[in-house]
This record gives structure tokens, sequence and C-alpha cells, in this order.
């Protein structure tokens, strides 16, 4: 595999999953031992699971109600200040979300808005409507990549020899890889997800996430 030339990479999120957590922050560290630029989307568990929340566990239906906002915010931002403020926005919620475990509320969003010097008033677009049709667009182009039965994260990627695109769910992993553990499980990654034909591997989980 050739780690000279920089790989494209998008990525897209929900910032209320823990397990895209843990994901995200291991595409951070790919991004120090290996050539890669990433293009951060916004995808919503909670657009996925419309229509079918009387299947979901009861917690998980919490959640989905919980996961409105901060998408909502994060589009908002990203389509009055562009693409560049998603990834520090993203961080500043996740980090309150998942290792500090701070509820998912309107406070929780300002204060994360304030870390990265946005203006609060971008957590009014949590409690409309206003930018779904935008949230929608960057949610469904993930999911046309790689179809209805995943979640979140996607990452997606060149082809070999600059083909199309191969988009994937996950890596599911806990907790984060780092160093270069986290530089080899990338390039194992893509040499599974660029094999024709090739659509899984799974293994029951056996743990929750775990925040370092």
């Amino acid at each position: 595999m050739n780690n000279s030339r920089t790989t494209t990479v998008d990525f897209w999120f929900d910032p209320v999953c823990p397990w895209t957590w843990l994901t995200s922050r291991w595409m951070l560290e790919v991004q120090k031992t290996r050539p890669v630029q990433v293009t951060w989307h916004v995808m919503s568990l909670a657009v996925l699971n419309e229509g079918r929340l009387d299947q979901l566990p009861p917690h998980n239906r919490e959640l989905m109600g919980q996961a409105w906002a901060p998408v909502r915010v994060l589009t908002a931002a990203q389509e009055t200040f562009g693409s560049q403020v998603l990834e520090p926005l993203y961080t500043a919620l996740g980090t309150r979300y998942h290792p500090q475990q701070l509820p998912k509320n309107r406070a929780t969003i300002e204060a994360a808005l304030r870390e990265v010097g946005l203006p609060e008033h971008l957590a009014e677009a949590g409690e409309t409507d206003t930018h779904d049709a935008a949230l929608r667009r960057s949610h469904q182009e993930g999911i046309t990549l790689v179809g209805q039965e995943v979640g979140s994260p996607i990452i997606a990627v060149p082809g070999p020899d600059g083909g199309e695109r191969i988009a994937f769910f996950g890596p599911v992993v806990t907790p984060t890889p780092t160093g270069e553990q986290a530089a080899r499980l990338w390039d194992g990654t893509l040499a599974v997800a660029s094999t024709p034909g090739f659509y899984e591997i799974k293994r029951t989980r056996a743990v929750g996430p775990i925040f370092n």
C-alpha cells in the first residue's frame, strides 16, 4: 500500500453517538501518522430512524429526540461560517457529551459554541427545522454511498487508482487506537474496504465505549 500519497477522506458523523466519537478521535490520530485530509460531514441518526422509532429500545428512542438539536446547530454553523467549523464544534460538543457526560441540552450546545468562538444564538437553530433541508442532503449523501443498513459514522475514500469512491460504516472500536496502532488499523481498514465484493466483519461487543 502506498502511504506517501495524500488520501482524501469524507467522514459523516452524528455527535450524539459515543461509538462515532471514538472513531472520530481515531481519525484524528490517523492524521498524525498517515497523509490523509479529512472533510467532515453531518449525518443524523434521528433522520435515519424516522418511521421506525417504535422498533427501538426506550433509551434509544429518547436519544433520537435529543439528537435533532446538535445536528441542526452543526448544519447552521456550517451554512453560516463554512465547513471548517464542523470539526472544532463537533470536538467541543462530543467532549461534553461523551467523556464529560454532560446533558444533551441547549446549555451544553451554547457552551460548545462559546468554546470555539461561534455565536451562542446559533443554538436557536436546534429548536427549528430551518436547516433541515441541508441536514438531510448531507445525511443522504453519506447514506447513498453505503445503504440504509448502517449507522454513524460513515467514511468514504477514493477507490484504487482513483476509481469510484469506497464507503463503509465504522470501524467500531474502543478505546480509541493511538499512534502506530491507529495507523495499522487505518491501513488494514483500507485494504479490507477496497477488496471487491467485501461486505462485513463483525463480532459481538463485549464492552461499552471507553473514553480515555
